[in-house]
C-alpha cells in the first residue's frame, strides 16, 4: 500500500487557494488527494472542500470509544461470568463477545459525539481561517514530500507551510 503524508499549507485567499490547486493538478496530484479549509460559506465552490472526516474530530473519537467501549466490554463480560444470572452456565468466550460490542458501541457513540467538534489536529489553524484565510490539505506520496515542499515555496512565497500530519494509507 502506498503510504502518503498529509501536507498543511496557510493561504492568505481564495484566489490563491486557486492557484495552489492549479499548481497541484500541474504536479500530478489527484483532485481528491487536495482539500481546502475555510471560513464557512466563503469557499468557492471549484475548489475541493475538506470532508467530514478532517474538518471534525470523528476519527480521534471512535478511536478513543474503541478503546474505552473495550475496556468496559471485558470488564462487564468478567462481571457477567464471575457473578452470572440464575441457573445460567456461560463460557470465557463472553467476556470476548462482550468486549467486541463493546468496542463497537464506543466507537459508534464517541464518534457521533465527536462528529460535532472541531477536529484538534487543526485547532492551530482556526485562528487564521476564522480571519479569512484558507488552509490546503494535500496528500502526497512519502517519495514526493520534499518535492512538493519546495514547489510550493519556490511559487508561492505567500504560503505559509504549516508542517504535516504523520503518514496516512492512501485510500481510493
Amino acid at each position: 500500500m502506498l503510504m502518503r503524508r498529509r501536507l498543511y499549507f496557510m493561504l492568505p485567499d481564495s484566489d490563491s487557494a486557486r492557484q495552489m490547486l492549479d499548481e497541484m493538478l500541474l504536479a500530478r496530484i489527484e483532485v481528491r488527494h487536495i482539500h481546502f479549509l475555510a471560513r464557512r460559506g466563503t469557499l468557492p465552490p471549484e475548489l475541493p472542500e475538506a470532508t467530514v472526516l478532517q474538518k471534525t474530530d470523528i476519527v480521534h473519537g471512535a478511536q478513543l470509544g474503541v478503546v474505552i467501549g473495550g475496556v468496559a466490554g471485558i470488564l462487564g463480560g468478567l462481571l457477567v461470568i464471575l457473578f452470572p444470572p440464575a441457573e445460567v452456565s456461560l463460557q470465557l468466550v463472553t467476556v470476548l463477545i462482550a468486549a467486541l460490542l463493546g468496542s463497537l458501541f464506543g466507537a459508534w457513540a464517541s464518534s457521533m459525539a465527536a462528529s460535532a467538534m472541531p477536529n484538534s489536529r487543526l485547532k492551530t489553524f482556526y485562528p487564521d481561517i476564522e480571519q479569512g484565510k484558507v488552509l490546503m490539505m494535500v496528500d502526497v506520496p512519502m517519495r514526493r514530500v520534499q518535492e512538493i515542499s519546495e514547489l510550493v515555496a519556490r511559487r508561492h512565497p505567500e504560503a505559509v507551510a504549516g508542517g504535516f500530519e504523520p503518514t496516512i494509507p492512501a485510500f481510493p
